[in-house]
């Protein structure tokens, strides 16, 4: 498995993995797929402090994971809050592992103090994957979302860097 930066080159890949989970599960909640100029606006809006990593499997993109901003004031700068997503043919190979040990290595190199995610109440592998990597649950919001006809929680699991 090979791991570096995207870039706007990669986002039909990421579509196409992202799409996949928008349209088919909760682990998104978004309800609109993204088009393709909006995807290459998500890279771009990443680059630079941020960052999205993807993971390759015999030169096919398979996976990806990025830091995005937690909140817009000021004062939250130093708490990024990271998604992680791997192609549903990938699952069960140590894609989303590698693809957040990555991650988290480039949030501490990069100064950030806390990492936030935000999980679908009972995605089970996705909080087993955050809980490997030193993430503990801090809260649950309550229906928050709504999709595919069912009120959906958000749990909130931390993992400080420094």
């Amino acid at each position: 498995m090979q791991l570096r930066l995207a870039t706007v080159a990669d986002a039909e890949d990421l579509r196409r993995i992202y799409n996949h989970e928008v349209e088919n599960t909760t682990a998104t909640f978004d309800i609109e797929p993204r088009s393709l100029q909006d995807q290459r606006q998500w890279i771009t809006e990443r680059q630079g402090a941020l960052g999205v990593v993807v993971a390759e499997l015999e030169g096919r993109v398979v996976g990806f994971a990025s830091l995005s901003p937690y909140r817009n004031r000021a004062g939250y700068r130093t708490t990024v809050e990271n998604s992680v997503y791997v192609s549903k043919d990938a699952r069960g190979l140590g894609v989303g592992r590698a693809l957040m040990d990555e991650l988290i290595d480039m949030a501490v190199k990069r100064g950030f103090h806390s990492m936030v995610a935000h999980i679908v109440g009972g995605h089970e592998a996705s909080m087993a994957l955050h809980r490997a990597c030193g993430f503990e649950v801090v809260g649950t919001e309550r229906e928050v979302g709504r999709k595919f006809g069912v009120w959906l929680d958000a749990v909130i699991m931390q993992r400080m860097l420094a």
